[in-house]
């Protein structure tokens, strides 16, 4: 099954029930079923949770916008939509940065209400944003930097070629390999000062950068080499993991009669999953490798006594 392909039908199905409300039609649950060849529940779902933002209503059985509003903000619907989303993310975040994009947006959108909001804890780094830039202009023309990072008690003198930034658990991190020893490394962002881009430049390997984007967690491990875990999912929390899959190697081995999943991930280290099982815990367990699940009973055994 593609996720991706199921979202994009989702996204094209509201846009179109959207536009056409906003152009003052009346829509049965029946109709739109009938033309996108999907169930009445699902449209049910589409008009009582995906569009409950929207002023719309139901009136004898026919779906129609609130007299008055208008979408007409934006270039297209899906601009509204992805914009309200984004913005709706932002909302959550209340440094100088979020305070930017918000701007922005609301210049793009000119618009003061968004229905959509969307919680999700990102750590404020507005006082880095002349920093970032320094690094993104740097990884796009594969220049090496020079920086300091501080540790615990300590400041230390860097050389790096910066691959990517990136957000885990709501922190932000600079990936770089460290020339002085070649190896992949993970830098906290906000310990990273006084960067200045040398002319020199490094090779650009697309090979890290796959990984990168199959990492779970900031504890992946770039040097070792993949391995597949199994995990057993209960019925009460499969919903979940079919939604949002944990990472995009995620696949779903087999579905079982009461609900519950099998599925499969890749990871370089055991601590790429372990947090994840100990969040959902009792709900899922590591069928393979049998190790991992000893780790964690071990861990739990600790914590009980």
């Amino acid at each position: 099954m593609s996720y991706k392909h199921d979202y994009d039908k989702i996204l094209t199905r509201l846009v179109t029930i959207l536009s056409r409300l906003n152009d003052g039609e009346s829509l049965s649950i029946k109709e739109i079923s009938e033309e996108f060849n999907v169930s009445t529940r699902t449209i049910q779902r589409d008009f009582n949770e995906r569009l409950v933002s929207f002023p719309i209503y139901q009136e004898n059985k026919q779906w129609k916008m609130r007299e008055g509003f208008k979408l007409e903000k934006s270039t297209s619907l899906e601009d509204t939509v992805v914009l309200d989303i984004m913005e709706g993310i932002l909302s959550f975040d209340r440094g100088r940065f979020s305070q930017k994009a918000k701007k922005l947006l609301h210049k793009i959108k000119n618009k003061d209400y968004n229905p959509i909001y969307a919680k999700l804890d990102i750590e404020d780094i507005s006082d880095k944003l002349h920093d970032i830039k320094e690094i993104e202009t740097a990884i796009k023309h594969h220049n090496i930097i020079s920086c300091q990072y501080s540790f615990e008690s300590d400041t230390k003198e860097l050389l790096l070629s910066p691959l990517k930034i990136a957000n885990y658990e709501g922190f932000w991190y600079l990936i770089a390999i460290d020339n002085s020893d070649n190896y992949l490394k993970k830098y906290y962002l906000k310990n990273i000062s006084h960067i200045q881009t040398t002319t020199r430049t490094f090779h650009h390997d697309n090979k890290l950068n796959t990984k990168i984007d199959n990492a779970i967690s900031i504890w992946f491990d770039a040097d070792a080499k993949p391995f597949s875990v199994t995990l057993s999912v209960a019925p009460k929390v499969a919903k979940y993991f079919k939604r949002k899959p944990i990472s995009k190697s995620q696949k779903i081995v087999d579905f079982h009669e009461d609900g519950s999943l099998t599925l499969s991930i890749m990871i370089t280290h055991e601590m790429e999953v372990m947090p994840l099982v100990k969040y959902w815990l009792p709900h899922i367990k590591v069928l393979e490798p049998v190790y991992i699940q000893e780790l964690i009973e071990n861990d739990i055994k600790d914590y009980l006594n």
